[in-house]
């Protein structure tokens, strides 16, 4: 395995380490006893931010996963690190102003696309070539 698709996926479990320190932190900064789920306003950006970030991460690992074995995988890299950054971006700009965040999803979900067309090429034609 090419160390720069381990260093993605470390860098996509650090990023869910991240949104979860921060909910921690926000559930005891603003008095949110478990297992509710809001109250004040910052609290529910990074709860959404955690959630949101959670449901892309169950899609992007199959799909970077995929693209590295049926595609190149320092193609894969790339739009790994992309996706990732575009995350990062994401939770950064919700949890200033989540009006902001539509540039950075936009990034991460080019890149998600970008590694599904990689992936799918990839097995079609090792399909096709049997």
């Amino acid at each position: 395995m090419s160390p720069c698709v381990a260093l993605v996926v470390f860098g996509v479990v650090c990023l869910l380490l991240a949104t979860m320190v921060i909910v921690g932190r926000m559930r005891g900064r603003h008095g949110i006893q478990a297992p509710a789920v809001s109250g004040h306003p910052m609290f529910e950006r990074a709860y959404r931010v955690q959630m949101n970030t959670l449901e892309q991460a169950v899609m992007f690992l199959p799909a970077f996963w995929l693209a590295v074995q049926f595609g190149r995988d320092d193609l894969a890299c790339v739009l790994g690190a992309l996706w990732l950054l575009g995350r990062v971006g994401y939770a950064v700009t919700y949890l200033r102003n989540p009006a902001s965040r539509a540039l950075p999803f936009v990034l991460a979900m080019a890149a998600f696309g970008g590694l599904l067309l990689q992936a799918a090429w990839g097995i079609g034609w090792s399909l096709w070539l049997g």
